[in-house]
């Protein structure tokens, strides 16, 4: 499993490497140490806290930000896979994007939750890339 930094994260969630400091200090997203000692989040744990905190963004009625570009960087937090198709969702910051692809597709790109991606929009389509 993927893990990020604190850094990283931040710019997953959408937020200051401070404010990702403090909820890891507050218990709110659990944090481990690498072999020099740098606070690190496991992917999965980042895909769960990025799910949990978009919802209480929606709770408070914050408006969600933009992407001029289409290009919604985030964290994959869902994969689904069928025979042929699958389903990956992608949360960026407090936008939940979901891509139906070929279930080929998922694992050429090693698409898995915990995964750092970006979803790309055009039209009606929704296409990821690993970041």
């Amino acid at each position: 499993m993927r893990s990020y930094t604190i850094g990283r994260a931040a710019r997953l969630l959408g937020v200051s490497p401070d404010t990702v400091r403090r909820w890891a200090d507050a218990g709110r997203i659990p944090t481990r140490r690498d072999e020099h000692g740098k606070r690190e989040i496991d992917g999965a744990d980042l895909a769960a806290f990025s799910v949990a905190l978009a919802a209480e963004a929606n709770e408070d009625g914050e408006e969600a930000y933009s992407s001029t570009r289409n290009a919604f960087p985030g964290i994959i937090t869902a994969v689904k896979l069928g025979d042929v198709a699958a389903q990956v969702e992608v949360q960026a910051g407090p936008h939940r994007l979901v891509s139906l692809l070929t279930r080929e597709a998922v694992e050429e790109l090693g698409l898995a939750v915990g995964v750092e991606a970006v979803a790309r929009v055009k039209a009606t389509n929704v296409h990821v890339d690993l970041a």
